[in-house]
């Protein structure tokens, strides 16, 4: 009876095996995933820019989206030719978060209504879909197959930290400010600098003047 249970059993196992996530390679089949969302907002322009009521608006809209880094501003002028002052004052604005406006404006659902500009706000969201993955069982691997699980911690914390979820999709151009040449300049400076003593020590008189 023992034998034939282990005859079996065996193909059992190498079914349950043959099951799960196929994650073979040493990158894992787990990456991040960038999605945006477009949030719109219609305000009245005007030649001055934008009304002190209009301007609360803006503002406290900004503070419900809880605006901050990562997040792009964009303002769509439609066809008004006075739009001008109002993207100033949207920019100002924005600027008290840190964020400048971006150039262009993305498509919207709906045109833009004269004497009207939409303000636009792009968030990026990075996520790891299918993790936490055990579809596999680990020790029943006849494959070479990594777990199933394998790269969703590192790439789901990877997803969470990244301040901008864009810079996974097309990275970022070097601005020089990570560059080793001038982050060195300090340490170079505060290493070739004489000696406070090199020159010999000023001498001083504790007798007061007559």
């Amino acid at each position: 009876m023992r034998s034939k249970k282990s005859v079996f059993l065996i193909p059992l196992c190498l079914a349950v095996s043959a099951c799960g996530t196929q994650n073979r390679g040493v990158e894992s089949v787990h990456q991040p995933v960038v999605s945006r969302t477009d949030y719109a907002f219609d305000v009245a322009s005007s030649g001055n820019g934008l009304s002190a009521n209009d301007t609360g608006r803006v503002e406290g809209w900004f503070e419900s989206l809880d605006l901050g880094y990562g997040d792009r501003v964009s303002v769509d002028l439609g066809s008004d030719s006075f739009g001008s002052g109002a993207r100033e004052a949207i920019g100002a604005i924005a600027s008290k978060y840190g964020l400048l406006l971006d150039r262009g404006a993305p498509v919207t659902v709906g045109n833009v209504a004269p004497g009207t500009v939409r303000v636009i706000v792009s968030r990026a969201k990075a996520t790891v879909p299918g993790c936490p993955d055990w579809s596999r069982d680990p020790q029943a691997n006849f494959n070479s197959h990594n777990a199933s699980n394998y790269g969703c911690a590192i790439n789901g914390n990877l997803a969470a930290m990244v301040a901008d979820p864009r810079d996974l999709v097309l990275g970022r151009s070097a601005d020089g400010a990570t560059d080793a040449s001038t982050s060195g300049k300090a340490i170079k400076s505060y290493r070739e600098r004489k000696p406070t003593g090199e020159q010999g020590l000023k001498t001083e008189s504790s007798k007061g003047g007559n």
